[in-house]
């Protein structure tokens, strides 16, 4: 082989098994001799590939663990393996690398020829995951709104209200949560002005519009606290909030902004949210009744003002 470049790619391709290949059987693989072997392993190691050699009759070369993880070299099922393997963990949440399952996601389905990204596809469509009662994404969701984010692209796309009516919003895309089997987007938007949260299985159609954006300054720390309530132009103090929700602990978990332990289970159909809150009465207002199931506030008193300000607001409207 005298294309260096291709020829590196096939040392490295065989050095990524895991094994100690001699030095003899690396030149034959490559039809090179021993000497050139040995300039290609300086070549990777000075790229930051970690290439290990041992000395004697049974010595040989083979890749171990460094202080960073190179760029790896996979054939075509690795990569359909590794993109069937990350859609799974980003729709079917699983603890603690729901973002970071969406990122590598994003990255590897942008670089797949298109006849692996049609198997990719096939493979997730015929592939049934446990739904642990939260609602199901669709990969190819997340992974749109995830490169815009980090393109910091405008996004169209239809959205369903809980009662199941659609309407079409144009955003500036924030940032994506994971929060207990559920994820949302936090974004501008364009139409109303104003931030918003939406929740992903009901986001349909998504597509970039190629327009990029100057990020705008978001009124919490990060997205995921924007989606907890803590906005920072509310300044609001902390207080105590009792509530009875007529609902499963598994189907409200996650939607108010809770943490673990506010929520209790009472019995199978009903749970109680106890907790000292630091977001708005109004924000905690609008995410009991996007529950679209029976409550009873008990405390604070803020909380019941604004609910019966609602109230007021609806019955204009119905009588209007």
């Amino acid at each position: 082989m005298n294309d260096t470049p291709a020829r590196l790619l096939r040392l490295l391709s065989l050095l990524q098994t895991p094994r100690e290949w001699p030095g003899s059987e690396l030149a034959d693989r490559l039809g090179v001799t021993d000497r050139t072997v040995r300039r290609d392993i300086e070549r990777l190691r000075d790229l930051g590939y970690p290439v290990e050699a041992t000395m004697g009759a049974l010595g040989g070369y083979r890749l171990v663990a460094g202080t960073a993880m190179p760029p790896l070299l996979v054939d075509d099922d690795e990569a359909v393996a590794i993109a069937v393997g990350l859609r799974a963990a980003a729709g079917y949440a699983v603890a603690g690398i729901e973002e970071a399952s969406v990122r590598a996601l994003a990255k590897v389905e942008q670089v797949l020829p298109a006849k692996l990204r049609r198997r990719v596809r096939v493979l997730g469509a015929a592939m049934t995951l446990p739904n642990d009662d939260g609602p199901s994404v669709d990969p190819d969701v997340l992974t749109t709104l995830a490169s815009a984010v980090t393109n910091r692209e405008r996004v169209r796309f239809a959205y369903r209200s809980g009662t199941g009516s659609e309407t079409r919003r144009h955003v500036e895309p924030a940032g994506l949560v994971a929060a207990r089997r559920r994820w949302y987007l936090v974004a501008h938007d364009m139409e109303r002005d104003d931030w918003r949260v939406f929740r992903l299985d009901r986001i349909e159609r998504p597509q970039a519009t190629g327009a990029r954006y100057a990020p705008r300054e978001l009124p919490a720390a990060d997205p995921a606290a924007y989606v907890a309530g803590r906005r920072t132009d509310w300044g609001t103090p902390t207080y105590r909030v009792s509530v009875t929700i007529h609902a499963p602990v598994g189907k409200v978990a996650g939607r108010l902004g809770d943490a673990p332990g506010d929520l209790a289970a009472i019995d199978r159909d009903c749970c109680r949210l106890e907790a000292t809150r630091d977001d708005s009465p109004e924000w905690l207002a609008h995410r009991l009744i996007g529950l679209g199931v029976d409550f009873q506030v008990h405390e604070p008193p803020a909380l019941v003002a604004h609910l019966r300000t609602i109230r007021t607001r609806i019955t204009a409207a119905i009588t209007a």
